[in-house]
């Protein structure tokens, strides 16, 4: 099976590209953004050497169903998904910050919490609380959006002091992330899910906010299974979780943080599939939909390419 780890696209009214950690993003004309999710995957702000096959099509294909499941909240920038690892959008300016929403204090903020953080971003935490347990309330955590190094966690107060955000449009944004994380929530509970925590980023088109990138994705969120999270809980066990939570701990459990002198453990391609396996799980969990491989008809760049420029074409 082919693995898509890089793409040099050239599309008509093409102005630029720019190659992130996970996906590749072309600008046509200033009007529409082509998002390509590759198999990549990064940890620790790190892209890691192997790609994981499916990886792409997955976090497509999760990303396409919450963001139409999510429409009637927030508008979005999605106006086609020409291929299961494309989608093309409207192109907006995208706000300096992103919205981390946490239900639950697990990952980063039980690490910082464990040390002895009671504050996050700003949010003040009570004592007591214990390793995935749920918070009185959902929180937001942003931080800034760095296009190279490690996103740094910022509080509102910064954001709007510092001009980074107009406060109207991070109240709006504020509001617009609680729904979501809300109706992802509804959705995980009915998958016998959890949504513990997720990202989300935001817009501005003709000075209206929208909601772009992908959503409610095992790259951008969190997820526990319901079934015996009480039980682990109380147990103090770790929970089953879809998330990309497991590569990060089989990284520091091989002596891997993303600091500077560490090596990536080796990818054997046995690791790499289950990797895989993990990402389709997740997708089958939370949409209730058979995973289906991408054709192969043809080779998977030149598929992708043909698929977009169609679809470009028809948007002229």
């Amino acid at each position: 099976m082919e693995v898509l780890k890089q793409t040099d696209f050239r599309f008509e009214g093409q102005k630029s590209v720019y190659h992130g950690k996970v996906r590749d993003v072309y600008n046509i004309n200033d009007d529409y953004m082509v998002m390509v999710a590759t198999d990549r995957i990064s940890a620790f702000d790190v892209v890691l050497p192997e790609g994981i096959p499916y990886k792409g099509q997955v976090l497509n294909q999760i990303a396409e169903f919450f963001l139409d499941s999510t429409k009637d909240i927030v508008p979005n920038w999605k106006v086609a998904v020409p291929d299961p690892m494309v989608t093309v959008g409207l192109c907006c300016e995208p706000l300096k910050v992103e919205v981390i929403v946490r239900g639950y204090i697990a990952g980063s903020a039980w690490r910082d919490y464990k040390a002895g953080a009671r504050e996050i971003c700003g949010v003040p935490l009570p004592d007591g609380l214990r390793e995935n347990e749920r918070l009185p309330h959902p929180i937001l955590t942003p931080t800034t959006k760095a296009d190279a190094g490690h996103d740094e966690n910022i509080s509102r107060d910064e954001i709007i002091a510092q001009g980074i955000v107009e406060k109207d449009v991070y109240e709006q944004v504020e509001k617009y992330a609680l729904a979501l994380f809300e109706r992802g929530t509804e959705i995980a509970a009915k998958r016998g899910l959890i949504l513990v925590d997720t990202k989300y980023e935001f817009g501005l088109r003709d000075g209206k906010v929208i909601l772009i990138d992908e959503i409610h994705t095992p790259d951008s969120s969190r997820y526990f299974y319901a079934d015996g999270y009480e039980e682990r809980l109380a147990k103090g066990e770790e929970q089953r979780q879809l998330s990309k939570e497991f590569v990060r701990q089989w990284l520091i459990s091989n002596g891997f943080m993303g600091k500077p002198g560490q090596t990536v453990p080796e990818m054997t391609p046995e690791y790499c599939m289950e990797v895989s396996q993990r990402y389709i799980e997740l997708y089958e969990h939370i949409t209730g939909m058979t995973f289906h491989p991408g054709s192969d008809a043809e080779p998977l760049q030149e598929r992708i390419f043909n698929n977009v420029a169609a679809c470009l074409a028809s948007l002229k």
